[in-house]
């Protein structure tokens, strides 16, 4: 009776240990550092890093086309004015400047007087 009581706690432990490591593995294939779940945020982190590298790539297009026009050699003479009365705040006395009011949505029209917009 001893023997096969023995010969049934090896059998026994045997599959409890088998039981432990199979959950163990289980546990950390699906929760470790390199499990699924690390796998899922990771893919999550990719995605967005993916659309914010395409939204950078268009900024630097579009200013790549801003500085084409600079160059010298292909300058743009409409570009160059444009930005350089909104960097430096002229206008020409011909012009009329017109203030769009933000929160009620009126605008008024002031005329530009000498080179100065200040």
């Amino acid at each position: 009776m001893v023997q096969e009581i023995r010969k049934r706690g090896v059998a026994v432990s045997l599959q409890a240990f088998a039981a432990c490591m199979v959950v163990y593995f289980g546990y950390h294939a699906v929760q470790g550092e390199r499990g699924f779940l690390s796998y899922v945020k990771l893919n999550k982190e990719l995605a967005q890093i993916a659309a914010q590298e395409a939204a950078v790539a268009k900024e630097r297009r579009e200013l790549e086309t801003q500085v084409a026009g600079l160059r010298p050699e292909s300058l743009d003479l409409d570009l160059l004015d444009e930005r350089a009365r909104l960097l430096l705040n002229y206008g020409s006395g011909d012009e009329a400047v017109v203030w769009l009011g933000e929160a009620s949505g009126e605008s008024a029209v002031e005329p530009v007087t000498g080179e100065d917009n200040q």
